[in-house]
Parts: C-alpha cells; structure tokens; sequence
C-alpha cells in the first residue's frame, strides 16, 4: 500500500517541479504552478506583476538573457492549512547568459504562497526581494547564506 502524500510533500513536488521547469526553460511547465490571477512581487519592476501572463513574461526575459539556468532554493520552510499555505526560503538563479559569460546569481529571498484550487497547490502570490543598504539606497546583492 502506497503512502498518502500530505499537503507539505504536493506543495514540496510542485515547487521541484518550478525549479525543474525554470532549469529546461519551459514557460508551459511553469504556467502550470501559478494560479491564473498570480500576484508576484518580483526584483525587477513594476511593484507587482498580476495574472500568470505577466509571470511567465518575467520568466521569459530570463530565458532570453540566458543559455543555461540554474536554479537552487536553500531553506525551504512551508506552513501549510486546509486550503492555504505559504513558505519561504533562499533562491539563486545563475548560469550561462546567452553571450557566453558564465553567471554566478544572487541570492534572494523568496516567499511563496499557495491556495489549493481544483485538488491542486497553485501559487496565488510570491515575492522575491533583496536586503537594501540604508545609507546608499541600494540593494544588497553580495550576501550569501
């Protein structure tokens, strides 16, 4: 007899499956792990991206800029309810850009947040952002974990 999956292993495998779509670099797998009404605080502006078309438009720009994706998320901590749940953990995107120069990445700190919609875990909302010095006004992007 196989073993019931709980909340926190579907919401564990969608997210593998979102860093294993990130690394081939396929928008439709990633579509597949966003609610249709995503709203992403992401690093790159505006201030929020709505709707899983704006989401996989950032995506895009990303596998444009780059050859070869890499994705690693440290930390991963999940909270997960009846119908809700959220986490949060330390994501690197690096790799090879698409001229050839190899791509160390920044860490940055990322929070998902996920509804259960049709018998799946959907992310509904995340945010990524990167610590800021107070004195320049700028991000911090050399910090590692």
């Amino acid at each position: 007899m196989g073993k019931t999956m709980t909340g926190q292993d579907e919401i564990r495998r969608r997210i593998e499956a979102l860093v294993e779509g990130i690394e081939a670099k396929d928008l439709r797998a990633l579509e597949g792990a966003y609610a249709p009404d995503v709203v992403s605080f992401d690093v790159e502006p505006p201030l929020q991206h709505v709707g899983v078309a704006a989401k996989l438009r950032n995506w895009a720009k990303v596998f444009e800029a780059f050859e070869k994706v890499t994705y690693e998320l440290r930390d991963l901590t999940l909270t997960v309810g009846d119908g809700v749940a959220f986490g949060h953990g330390l994501g690197r995107l690096s790799g090879t850009l698409a001229n050839g120069a190899a791509a160390g990445g920044m860490w940055v700190r990322a929070t998902f947040c996920f509804s259960r919609i049709d018998g799946e875990w959907l992310i509904v909302h995340d945010q990524v952002s990167v610590p800021f010095d107070l004195a320049t006004g700028k991000g911090v992007t050399d910090l590692r974990p």
